[in-house]
């Protein structure tokens, strides 16, 4: 797909994908990898294949790609009893049956049917089956709470918890249903991984990595993910005009957002100067030049121009490690929690579960320094 090295390959008549991708033991090298998709050599494999290339490109730009979701299923693992009928009771089966037609009707499904049969009952009918398992056969309505409720069935981290979300998604969007602001991030799952844990950049690698990009533009957007924990998007979405000289440095993410609006603090405030941020207080057109006309793009290819920016100049870390190393300085700092989430732009339970190691520690620290204080006055 463009703007990856990611190709897919037919191996012995099965699909799977072939390119640079993290190495499983936690290094910042980008060797040549495959990833089996066991997906058949068909019109409707490749479909399929296509689906969750995007998935793999998806987790590379946001930093969530995480190799144990991807390996497949040992041939001696037993697989999950089966799930009950997709009607689940009388008030549920018509509100799955139009969304199931409304999937088909879609002129993009119909131009590729085998594709779209395959989609369908891979990627969708399974967590149907859950949520209509759940909502059982008493009279209810198809609601937000509900829709939580079928996503946490799912582990947490899991390739399962990751679908589930994307279908689930699907249909609140045909039902004209609001999601919680936090659903993406909720449905891929809690945390910080192992490798993604030892590999967040400490500030003086964050200042020296900066050297790596030649294009002052470039420069200004990762000092501004840097400074303010922004996401990849945000960058491109924000009023930046309070970094004029005399403003207050406080930077309003604007609505069209994908969490909405929300201000941000910038820690270490210092890094305005550093980055030499005060440019852009008369407007951002010193940033690079990215279509943000939401007419003809999303927040996601505006995310993902930053991710293959990062890649285009071989730097060793993600935009979201510069968003999770911004997190991690207001622990150490003593931000509240509650702060933090907000400036973020998500719920405080998603902080705490994602930033649990950090918080911990910070805690558990306050606790011994009170305990010995106390010993000293004794």
């Amino acid at each position: 797909m463009s703007g990856t090295g990611l190709r897919l390959e037919i191996r012995q008549g099965r699909l799977g994908l072939r390119g640079p991708l993290p190495c499983a033991r936690g290094s910042s090298a980008r060797p040549v990898q495959r990833i089996s998709l066991g997906l058949p050599a068909t019109a409707a494999g490749v479909a399929a294949a296509l689906e969750q290339l995007a998935a793999v490109r998806d987790g590379l730009d946001r930093g969530t790609f995480r190799w144990e979701l991807w390996r497949r299923r040992s041939p001696g693992t037993t697989a999950a009893p089966p799930a009950p009928p997709l009607d689940g009771g009388p008030w549920i089966a018509p509100v799955l049956a139009g969304f199931e037609a409304a999937f088909f009707a879609e002129p993009r499904r119909r131009r590729r049917p085998a594709g779209s049969r395959s989609t369908w009952s891979g990627a969708y009918r399974p967590y149907l089956r859950r949520l209509a398992a759940l909502a059982g056969a008493a009279q209810g309505s198809v609601d937000a709470p509900l829709l939580e409720r079928v996503l946490e069935s799912y582990p947490l981290a899991s390739r399962s918890r990751q679908q589930c979300g994307i279908a689930l998604a699907a249909l609140a969007r045909h039902l004209g249903m609001t999601l919680p602001e936090d659903w993406s991030e909720r449905s891929g799952g809690y945390g910080l991984h192992a490798a993604r844990f030892r590999g967040l950049p400490t500030d003086a690698r964050i200042l020296e990595l900066v050297e790596a990009i030649p294009n002052p533009r470039w420069r200004l957007a990762y000092g501004l993910m840097a400074t303010y924990g922004l996401r990849n998007h945000e960058v491109f979405f924000c009023d930046v005009s309070a970094l004029a000289p005399g403003g207050d440095r406080v930077l309003r993410v604007l609505p069209t957002s994908k969490t909405g609006e929300h201000q941000v603090w910038p820690f270490q405030p210092d890094w305005v100067e550093r980055f030499e941020l005060d440019r852009l207080g008369h407007g951002a057109t010193g940033l690079p030049e990215v279509t943000t006309d939401l007419r003809r793009t999303t927040l996601q290819q505006v995310g993902r121009r930053v991710a293959e920016q990062f890649r285009r100049y071989d730097l060793p870390i993600t935009p979201y490690d510069l968003r999770h190393a911004w997190a991690v300085r207001t622990i150490h700092i003593g931000l509240p929690d509650t702060v933090a989430a907000r400036m973020m732009g998500h719920s405080v339970a998603i902080h705490t579960r994602t930033y649990h190691h950090w918080i911990t520690r910070r805690d558990q620290q306050q606790a011994v320094d009170t305990a010995l204080a106390r010993l000293r006055a004794s």
